[in-house]
């Protein structure tokens, strides 16, 4: 005779924290991994790791990495043409330069994410 089993009380469905989701991520998509394998590792449908990672990529999209370096000395001996830049100096403490040919809402988003209306 098959035994059947009902199962009553909260729901079944696993709660993954936002901390786990990342790990597993990383996991997933370190070198050399895959994903079906660490989705069997952890007991995930590789479909929920996709997921995961959609909804993190759909959060960090509309910024640029920035990269902040000094100033580098012009050598005098060979003049140079300036480039086409957009120079933006907010309060003194920070130094904004976009190239011409940075998209308009790229530059918008830059300038956003410095905190200048």
């Amino acid at each position: 005779m098959s035994q059947m089993t009902i199962l009553t009380g909260p729901e079944r469905r696993r709660r993954w924290s936002e901390e786990d989701q990342c790990r597993i991520l990383a996991a997933a998509f370190a070198p050399g991994a895959t994903v079906a394998a660490v989705a069997r590792q952890y007991d995930v449908a590789t479909s929920l790791i996709y997921k995961w990672r959609r909804t993190v990529r759909a959060r960090e999209t509309g910024f640029a990495e920035v990269v902040v370096v000094p100033d580098e000395p012009v050598a005098a001996s060979v003049p140079a043409a300036p480039p086409a830049v957009i120079e933006l100096e907010i309060a003194g403490k920070a130094r904004l330069r976009i190239p011409l040919t940075t998209p308009p809402t790229l530059a918008a988003a830059m300038v956003k994410a410095l905190g200048v209306s």
